[in-house]
């Protein structure tokens, strides 16, 4: 997030902050219905987009506190399907995003994204160590993370047979400029300098 970001949603709205922050009013939606229709995820979200998108429109702590609590922020695939439908071109992937930054900083993450959480840091985490995505290094953080130590267990072999796993890291040539990367958007000392 920007700057003072956190101070600007701590003291307005979430729709409020969600436009302070990313620029995309969800005032703008007039509940058409068409990025919940075109949504290949609608059906698996206790919430789809238009409803997260009319949540945030009231304007009341209790409904800003559903939409954070969600299942369907954590879903989203970021696909854009819902931007090219939508009449107003509200960039919903933009605001998803923002709503997944506010609700693990409120510490609000919805326990079924527990998987997708996991999978996020794991991914975040091999970038940040080899400067590009170690793909053993990720299946191992995650599972770890998830806890779900023997599924798809019966891949790996396959997949190494194939070479399509390597057992070592390629480390990038410019690994600081990406470690200065994420110093500067997530604000932490990388640990692998």
């Amino acid at each position: 997030m920007h700057g003072n970001a956190h101070e600007v949603v701590d003291d307005i709205r979430l729709g409020a902050a969600v436009k302070e922050v990313t620029g995309e009013s969800v005032a703008d939606c007039y509940q058409c219905g068409k990025c919940s229709a075109g949504c290949p995820l609608a059906a698996e979200m206790d919430y789809p987009p238009s409803q997260i998108l009319r949540l945030l429109q009231l304007g009341m702590p209790e409904y800003d506190e559903q939409a954070l609590r969600s299942h369907s922020i954590w879903l989203c695939l970021t696909c854009e399907m819902c931007v090219c439908r939508c009449p107003k071109e509200v960039d919903l992937p933009k605001v998803m995003e923002f709503l997944r930054e506010e609700s693990f900083r409120r510490g609000m993450v919805n326990p079924k994204a527990r998987d997708i959480l996991a999978f996020h840091k794991a991914f975040l985490d091999a970038i940040r160590h080899t400067g590009r995505l170690y793909e053993v290094g990720l299946i191992g953080s995650y599972k770890m993370r998830s806890f779900h130590m023997l599924q798809d267990m019966l891949a790996a072999p396959k997949l190494l047979l194939r070479g399509k796993l390597k057992l070592l890291p390629h480390r990038i040539e410019g690994r600081d400029a990406v470690s200065r990367i994420f110093r500067r958007t997530i604000g932490k000392k990388d640990d692998s300098e």
